[in-house]
């Protein structure tokens, strides 16, 4: 009996049960976060398309604006024309890390490209005339600079009294 019993193996017991959980919970937090990673990009990306669509949009409008009226303002033309050209230049897949390491997709700071679409964009507003609005998509700004809380937001439908009344559990919405 004494044959059978190890005690080099209960000495590193401990570590033993700290390695296997350690793998089983690298496992788990490996899946757990490809799926958060996905969702966290996904939204992100949407807000991101968001905002370029508007400049896009904005462009677009005053490109048909300057068409139809005729209007010859080189600057606001040539500012119109570089913005939709930065716009172009956005990507609009997500190339995997394999093609960008292979060389078939060149690797594209998003981060600058977005920073020279909204100089662009503002330069564009100081040409136009026009005051710039730039919107976060969960916060919106006040005059001074700051963030409205959601109390001093503008509310888009008025609410009825009756919603305002706090229901059956104690919760209002």
């Amino acid at each position: 009996m004494a044959d059978e019993f190890d005690l080099e193996a209960l000495v590193h017991l401990e570590q033993t049960f700290y390695d296997a959980g350690y793998t089983d919970g690298f496992a788990h937090g490996r899946i757990h976060g490809l799926i958060e990673g996905r969702a966290l990009g996904r939204e992100k990306g949407f807000e991101i398309w968001e905002e370029i669509g508007f400049y896009e949009g904005f462009a677009n409008t005053w490109q048909a604006i300057y068409a139809k009226h005729g209007r010859d303002d080189q600057r606001a033309v040539h500012h119109i024309k570089h913005l939709l050209d930065l716009v172009s230049q956005f990507p609009r897949i997500n190339p995997s890390a394999d093609a960008v390491a292979s060389g078939a997709m060149e690797e594209i700071d998003i981060s600058k490209l977005q920073r020279q679409i909204r100089s662009r964009y503002k330069a564009l507003c100081a040409s136009l005339g026009v005051k710039p609005t730039l919107r976060a998509v969960d916060a919106e700004s006040t005059e001074d600079g700051g963030v409205q809380s959601v109390d001093q937001q503008k509310q888009v439908w008025k609410l009825e009294e009756d919603a305002k009344r706090p229901t059956m559990q104690g919760l209002s919405f």
